[in-house]
């Protein structure tokens, strides 16, 4: 079987960091990183292999922190349970940070930057377990601030650690009752203060959006009701093209990009992105998963964790608008 320089004429070059102008289909070695990786061109958007996290976990926030080249991931459900796992990415690897003080999974998540996060609500073991618990991220650690008014988990999320907005998500109540919430509650970056609920409640729901006066609510279980957010109350705007619950989000209220999730039993790698009237289906996951994180841009984004099959996973994947991408082809060598 022919080896690369076979095939292309050349052998892999070594470079201490990324060659500043690659070309496409180029492969090479970054040494300082101790990966090998690919350059192509996109004639549409595309999601390109990223660095695993460190620790494997789904049921991490449908929006995270950060971006595609400085996201945070927190919390989740671990294969040994409920964990506290902060992980901080730099568009190659994930790093171990200082953890959650009260260990969460299925809880809501906001940040524009990764040293800069509000982790708030979700379950804590137990039964029920359900929590209001919020904590704000400076980088180095967490610090426990004022909890929801109303605790919940799978709920939706948008904004940054100082104007958030949490929205539907299962009650308190959960599982005797099996009822869905819509509550919306805002951060200000001191307390949380409950506004006007969703038109539909829902729970394993994802949002997106910059601050807690604009933000979009999508999907559910099962379906694929889209709201918009202006402050004070929600409008029903156009559905997802393929309804799906446990999915994640990233973007802002006109540009959102929502990816992943289920129309039971079937896990999906659907990826489709808003332009503030319709959603558009683009290129899927390279693996179908439900219960995974979000962050970044519609043009620039980020996926990892979640549960691709029965394993719970870590990987990551990154979202490039058509354009050009460096995918990762070997993590560590």
């Amino acid at each position: 079987m022919p080896d690369y320089k076979g095939i292309q004429g050349t052998a892999v070059q070594n470079f201490a960091g990324d060659p500043g102008n690659p070309i496409n289909g180029q492969v090479w070695y970054n040494s300082s990183t101790s990966q090998f990786k690919y350059f192509a061109e996109y004639a549409s958007g595309a999601w390109a292999t990223g660095g695993n996290l460190n620790s494997a976990r789904t049921n991490l926030p449908p929006g995270g922190a950060g971006t595609q080249t400085a996201g945070l991931a927190f919390g989740g459900e671990a294969p040994t349970g409920v964990t506290g796992d902060t992980e901080s990415y730099n568009g190659s690897t994930w790093t171990e940070l200082n953890n959650l003080n009260t260990a969460r999974s299925a809880g809501g998540g906001a940040g524009a930057t990764n040293t800069a996060a509000l982790s708030f609500g979700g379950y804590i073991g137990g039964n029920p377990g359900i929590t209001g618990v919020t904590e704000t991220w400076n980088g180095t650690s967490w610090t426990e601030v004022n909890d929801l008014n109303t605790g919940r988990l799978w709920l939706g999320n948008a904004g940054t650690n100082t104007s958030a907005l949490g929205f539907g998500g299962a009650p308190p109540s959960f599982p005797s009752t099996s009822i869905a919430g819509g509550n919306t509650e805002s951060w200000n970056g001191t307390s949380w203060t409950e506004l006007n609920d969703l038109n539909t409640a829902r729970l394993q729901i994802a949002g997106c959006g910059a601050s807690n006066t604009a933000a979009l609510a999508f999907g559910a279980q099962p379906v694929g009701l889209t709201e918009s957010w202006n402050g004070t109350s929600w409008t029903e705007v156009n559905d997802l093209n393929t309804g799906r619950n446990a999915l994640a989000g990233c973007g802002t209220q006109t540009a959102g990009l929502a990816f992943g999730g289920a129309n039971s039993p079937i896990s999906l790698g659907v990826t489709e992105s808003w332009n503030g009237t319709s959603w558009t289906e683009l290129n899927d996951l390279n693996t179908a998963r439900i219960y995974l994180a979000g962050a970044g841009t519609n043009t620039a984004g980020l996926a990892f964790g979640g549960q691709p099959s029965a394993a719970v996973g870590t990987l990551t994947e990154e979202w490039n608008a058509p354009g050009t991408a460096t995918e990762i082809i070997t993590t560590t060598v």
